[in-house]
């Protein structure tokens, strides 16, 4: 690792690789305390480190007791993509009418990367999922959608991504994103609810499950 430039850095950068490795699984509680005296440093770097890795994802806070390494239920997970087949295909249709030059050849660019992936780490793969699909959402020209479906999917690719680290079995999985590609671009027929759906089903299970399309 990097020497860091500031006790935060330092932290956040520790804190991340026992997360990735494994020392610290997902649903691990996260002692402020115990990790400053382990460190012997305030526990106001410590504090910020966490918010930093709050924000990736990686970290959730419960209320009352305090943070732990993200974990999600199967129920959690299948209501997240539920709301999130309706306010990504929103995203598809409204970047479809507003896309630009600049914005298509971005998708393009990304699309190329991911469907030559070549092997590096889950976390590393997931960055680029989810860059792909932030940049959808941004060409969408809504502030307020595309905030909702970054705090929605951040913590989604945060846990998928360490349950795939910690199972050699399974890789991430980046050249099924062609479809997507596509009813951006305005050059598929089918519609953005099943893109979206039959995008979500190469991972989970039922992603439909608590919302209309499941019912189709």
């Amino acid at each position: 690792m990097k020497t860091p430039t500031t006790i935060v850095n330092y932290v956040h950068d520790w804190l991340r690789d026992k997360i990735l490795s494994g020392d610290y699984p997902p649903g691990t509680r996260l002692n402020e305390s115990l990790i400053a005296r382990e460190h012997n440093i305030s526990r106001i770097p410590v504090r910020e480190a966490l918010v930093r890795l709050r924000e990736s994802g990686l970290v959730m806070k419960h209320d009352r007791r305090g943070m732990f390494v993200i974990e999600l239920t199967p129920d959690d997970i299948q209501r997240i993509n539920s709301v999130r087949i309706i306010l990504e295909a929103e995203a598809l249709r409204l970047c479809r009418a507003n896309m630009t030059k600049k914005q298509a050849a971005k998708l393009k660019d990304l699309m190329e990367k991911m469907e030559n992936w070549d092997g590096k780490s889950e976390i590393d793969a997931a960055e680029i999922d989810i860059e792909f699909h932030r940049t959808i959402w941004s060409a969408a020209g809504n502030p307020v959608l595309y905030n909702t479906l970054n705090s929605l999917s951040t913590a989604l690719f945060a846990h998928a991504a360490l349950q795939h680290a910690s199972t050699e079995a399974i890789t991430w999985q980046l050249s099924h994103h062609r479809t997507l590609l596509d009813v951006a671009l305005g050059n598929a027929s089918i519609s953005p609810e099943e893109a979206v759906v039959n995008h979500l089903k190469v991972y989970y299970k039922d992603p439909e499950k608590y919302c209309s399309q499941a019912k189709k």
